[in-house]
This record gives structure tokens, C-alpha cells and sequence, in this order.
């Protein structure tokens, strides 16, 4: 299960991490959000104990969102040693963000 991150989580879960961290910057209320909240479910079971996939919820976790320009909803990040090395906005196929996580393994 994706681990719910807060702006007091985020710098040790995210950016000391040592493995890659997929992280969904997402609001309850935003329905395309809940069409890849199962998507990102998925990606943390499937790559559990090789990334750290995680949620943000921006309503209630602005500082991050806003330190990295998060403007829409969904928007994931992909972060390899502290660093964005992807960036996907709105709803995507789930290829395309396990070919991130692949890319940063």
C-alpha cells in the first residue's frame, strides 16, 4: 500500500531515501485523482522492497507541493537521491509510470 506522506514525512521518506520515490500529489475531492490513486496502488505492491511509492495529500500538505510547483492535480513525481528525475501530470497509463521507476533502478 502507497504510504501517505506529509510535509513533516516528506524530506526523510522522499528525499534521503535511498531507493527511487514515486510520490502522488493528490486531493480527495479531484475525480481524476481517484482514477490514479488504484494505479499507484498497484505500482506500490508491484515494486514494494525496490521504490517507495507514497501520496501527498495537498490539501492538508501544501509546503512540498508548492516548493516543487505542483499546480494540478494528480501530478506524480518520481525523485532518484533527493532529485526529480520524472514528472507526470493528470492521469496516465500505468506503463508509463513503472517505465520511471524502471528508468531510476
Amino acid at each position: 500500500m502507497a504510504l501517505e506522506i506529509t510535509d513533516a514525512t516528506f524530506d526523510e521518506v522522499v528525499l534521503k531515501s535511498d531507493k527511487p520515490v514515486v510520490v502522488d500529489f493528490w486531493a480527495a475531492w479531484c475525480g481524476p485523482c481517484r482514477m490514479v490513486g488504484p494505479i499507484i496502488e498497484e505500482v506500490s505492491s508491484e515494486y514494494e522492497g525496490k521504490a517507495v511509492v507514497g501520496k501527498v495529500d495537498v490539501d492538508a500538505n501544501q509546503e512540498f507541493a508548492a516548493k516543487y510547483g505542483v499546480r494540478n492535480i494528480p501530478t506524480v513525481l518520481v525523485f532518484k537521491n533527493g532529485e526529480i528525475i520524472n514528472r507526470q501530470v493528470g492521469v496516465s497509463p500505468k506503463k508509463v509510470y513503472t517505465d520511471a521507476i524502471d528508468a531510476a533502478l
